[in-house]
Parts: C-alpha cells; structure tokens; sequence
C-alpha cells in the first residue's frame, strides 16, 4: 500500500514554473523581434556602404583624369 501525501507546495510550483516558462517565452520572441530588426538593420548598412564605395571609386577615377 502506497503512503501518498499531497505535496502542499506542488500548486506554487507549478505556477511558478508556467510563470516562468511564460516569461521565457516572450523573451525568446522579443530576441527574435530584435534579432530580426538587426539583420535588416545589417542589410541598410550593407547597401549604403555599396553605394560609398562606389562613389568613392567614382571620386577617385574622376580625380585621376
């Protein structure tokens, strides 16, 4: 015969832990928010620094002339 006892601590655990798995949740899905806005942040400056260094090596070849 089994000698079960309710755990009286199991109930604040367990919602602790939703809690917390909840919390972990949202912070998983504002990093990839972030993340995301990063990349295309990434992107912007990428293409800017394309068109610089072409205008710079348009400068250069114009000064050379």
């Amino acid at each position: 015969m089994l000698n079960w006892r309710r755990d009286p601590g199991y109930e604040q655990r367990k919602m602790q832990h939703e809690q917390r798995m909840k919390q972990l949740r949202s912070e998983t899905e504002q990093l990839r928010n972030e993340t995301e806005q990063l990349r295309h942040e990434n992107r912007r400056l990428a293409a800017l620094e394309s068109r610089m260094d072409a205008l710079l090596l348009n400068a250069d070849s114009c000064s050379q002339t």
